[in-house]
């Protein structure tokens, strides 16, 4: 019997109201979902009451799939939400996206060398595996690739204005992937200015947007920016969404949650917004398991 019938046949009545984690399993005892609750049989009945419409068409699934449920309270809601975290990183369930692929956060780093050999010369990547490269100062982690990498490759087309960018070839003697990485991106300039960088490394901590205020007013020094208005609007667009939605967001998480390490590691990421917006886990005992 699926839980669809066991919801009818009235199991959320024995569910206690109090905030918890819940888990769906399915026949073959595979864990599909994991859910937390700030009132567990509230919740759970939600499942049990799931109309049929597009709002309610992933716990219909859920519900049809699965053949047990198991679940435990937890002192309050913050507790619920980083055991909910914890499981949904260790296990990955089918039904669970948000938080599952923690690993494919992404970071930018930067990597300066104004030795006589090298001057100015500035490397900026995006990546998902920082530990492969060594010698950057990442910046991160961030949640959303998609809009990092737009942020990304924006900030590095208005890096041009600066200096001359390292050809791939370079790149590639230098031991940087330039296409067989699909996630890792890197590119190199040379001959920026030196106070550069520390305005470089503002922006992306979110302690400053100066860095992108003076490239704005170097466009209008060039008559190609110029030129292509529309398509320099686009690349400031996607470089103050980076900064709105991503560098910002973690900043104040940092600050929120009294977090002094950085960068943040893809893993504690989740975690460091949950502790900024609910506070500490309190210690507590552990509930044991139960089944329905």
């Amino acid at each position: 019997m699926n839980l669809t019938a066991q919801f009818k046949a009235g199991i959320s009545q024995t569910i206690p109201s109090e905030p918890g984690v819940y888990r769906f399993y399915n026949q073959d005892d595979e864990l599909i979902y994991v859910g937390k609750a700030k009132n567990l049989r509230r919740r759970l009945g939600q499942y049990k009451n799931a109309k049929r419409r597009k709002a309610h068409m992933k716990m219909r699934k859920i519900t049809q799939e699965a053949h047990r449920l198991e679940f435990e309270t937890c002192v309050d809601e913050v507790t619920a939400l980083h055991l909910e975290t914890k499981l949904i990183q260790q296990h990955r369930p089918k039904w669970n996206v948000a938080g599952a692929f923690y690993f494919m956060y992404p970071v930018v780093g930067l990597k300066v060398d104004y030795s006589n050999s090298r001057e100015g010369e500035v490397f900026i990547c995006y990546t998902t595996k920082p530990e492969l490269f060594e010698g950057f100062q990442y910046h991160g982690a961030f949640r959303s690739r998609r809009r990092v990498k737009e942020g990304f490759f924006a900030l590095n087309s208005l890096l041009r204005l600066l200096g001359h960018s390292v050809s791939l070839p370079d790149l590639r003697k230098m031991g940087y992937p330039t296409s067989s990485r699909p996630m890792t991106y890197v590119y190199g300039f040379r001959q920026i200015p030196p106070e550069w960088h520390p305005l470089l490394e503002s922006f992306l901590t979110g302690e400053s947007f100066k860095a992108i205020e003076e490239l704005s007013l170097l466009l209008l020094d060039r008559p190609t920016a110029l030129k292509n208005s529309k398509e320099t609007e686009l690349l400031l667009k996607d470089i103050r969404r980076f900064w709105r939605h991503e560098i910002l967001p973690l900043r104040k998480a940092r600050l929120g949650a009294g977090y002094a390490g950085y960068p943040v590691p893809q893993k504690m990421r989740d975690f460091l917004f949950i502790t900024s917006r609910y506070g500490a886990v309190k210690p507590s005992p552990k509930s044991p398991k139960k089944s329905v």
